[in-house]
C-alpha cells in the first residue's frame, strides 16, 4: 500500500507547465485549406473561351428609307412618329418593308424607363418579319474634357 502512495505523490515533478505549442491541429487545418483551394481555383478560372465583341459608337446616318420605331414609357409604339395601335399593325408594316430591295434599316428608340417587355415585343415582330438590320438609338454619354 505504501508503494502505491509513493507512486502517486511522485507525480509532482511531471506537472510542470508545458510551454510547447501543439502544431498538429494547425497543420491539419492548413492542409485541408490547401486542398480546398487547389480544388476550387481551377473551377473559378476556367470559362468558355470566347472572343467578345468590341463596342463602338457609330454615328447614325439617317436616310429616308430608314425606319424609326419609338417606344414610349407607356409601351405605345410609333412608326416614324405615327402611332400604331396594335402589335399586329406593326408586324404588317414590317412585313411590307421586309421584301424591299435593299431592305431598310430599322432603328429602335426606347425611353429609358420603358419596361423591356414592350421593346421585346417590337424585337419579336422584327424577327418574325425577317428584318436583318436592326439598331438601337441611344444618347451618348456626356464627355468630360480635361482642363
Amino acid at each position: 500500500m505504501k508503494a502505491k502512495l509513493d507512486l502517486m505523490s511522485s507525480g509532482g515533478e511531471d506537472d510542470s507547465v508545458n510551454s510547447n505549442i501543439n502544431v498538429i491541429p494547425l497543420v491539419d487545418v492548413m492542409l485541408v485549406m490547401l486542398i480546398i483551394f487547389m480544388i476550387t481555383i481551377p473551377v473559378v478560372i476556367r470559362s468558355v473561351p470566347l472572343t467578345l465583341p468590341v463596342a463602338t459608337n457609330i454615328v447614325t446616318e439617317t436616310t429616308p428609307e430608314n425606319i424609326t420605331i419609338a417606344v414610349d414609357t407607356n409601351g405605345n409604339t410609333y412608326w416614324n412618329d405615327e402611332y400604331l395601335a396594335t402589335s399586329a399593325e406593326l408586324f404588317t408594316r414590317l412585313a411590307e418593308v421586309a421584301v424591299l430591295e435593299p431592305q431598310p434599316e430599322v432603328h429602335i428608340r426606347a425611353d429609358k424607363d420603358v419596361r423591356f417587355e414592350y421593346v421585346g415585343r417590337v424585337m419579336y415582330n422584327l424577327q418574325r418579319a425577317s428584318i436583318l438590320k436592326v439598331g438601337f438609338i441611344t444618347n451618348p454619354e456626356p464627355r468630360v474634357f480635361a482642363e
